[in-house]
């Protein structure tokens, strides 16, 4: 996991690459970010050193996400599986987590970003759960980039929570079989309020999704980096937007089509 963190206010990067004609940003980037203890391993370190250094990634990419005009960002930063990994490492991660949302949220507020945490929060300690809601309630209002983090989150966890939620509404008798369908399944998911991901970046090599937001990526562009997470900054970021920006997104429909719409 790497902790959400609020870069330090900067002035915009006058290189930051404009939009040409008929290039369009996408809306909502997810980012799965990877490579932290590789990254620390190549230099003889812990890796919650890599953690921590991956700190510094999540401070860039927000900014440049910011300044990029991103509408929503996220970023998984724990799945429900990494409570595998050693005991130690777990618990200096939730350390980590700890010590972001009580030191950075002011900042984000302050930057009129809003902050959302998806995922199973019971699995957390009472005093991570407790800063979760306070730092929500403190952003909701923001009309800013919209920050997601999931953190033990996993996707199918999410469709499978969904799936109950519609059959207790089925067997209240709220809802009838026949009317389940795309959009309902989308209230119902825990991640509702997050709409469907334009670009997924995934960082260190790895070429897999590993169970995030499964449902929202149904038509995301997928961007895989070479960077290991910690080397993963602004200047990384753009060039898979602008990789984005030249694609075609069909969404089923044939090239004729896309053109004819764009007529």
């Amino acid at each position: 996991m790497t902790s959400p963190q609020l870069p330090e206010e900067q002035p915009s990067d006058a290189s930051t690459p404009p939009l040409t004609a008929g290039e369009v940003m996408p809306s909502h980037v997810a980012i799965i970010m990877d490579g932290n203890n590789r990254w620390a391993r190549a230099r003889g370190l812990s890796g919650v050193r890599g953690h921590r250094a991956g700190v510094e990634a999540v401070r860039a990419v927000i900014q440049r996400a910011a300044e990029r005009q991103v509408k929503t960002l996220s970023l998984f930063a724990f799945s429900s599986e990494n409570w595998r990994r050693p005991a130690a490492e777990v618990n200096a991660l939730m350390e980590l987590f700890l010590m972001a949302l009580k030191r950075e949220v002011k900042k984000l507020n302050d930057r009129n970003i809003r902050l959302s945490i998806i995922g199973e929060q019971r699995g957390f300690s009472h005093a991570i759960q407790k800063y979760i809601h306070r730092a929500e309630a403190l952003t909701a209002n923001n009309t800013g980039m919209h920050l997601v983090i999931a953190a033990n989150y996993g996707g199918q966890w999410d469709i499978a929570r969904a799936a109950q939620t519609l059959a207790e509404q089925v067997a209240r008798g709220e809802l009838k079989p026949d009317e389940i369908d795309e959009t309902c399944f989308d209230e119902a998911m825990g991640s509702s309020n997050v709409p469907p991901i334009d670009l997924c970046i995934r960082t260190s090599g790895e070429q897999r999704l590993s169970n995030f937001m499964l449902w929202q990526l149904a038509y995301a562009e997928l961007h895989f980096s070479p960077l290991l997470w910690p080397d993963f900054g602004a200047e990384a970021l753009d060039v898979a937007l602008n990789d984005f920006c030249k694609r075609r997104r069909r969404f089923g429909m044939t090239d004729q089509q896309i053109e004819a719409q764009g007529a």
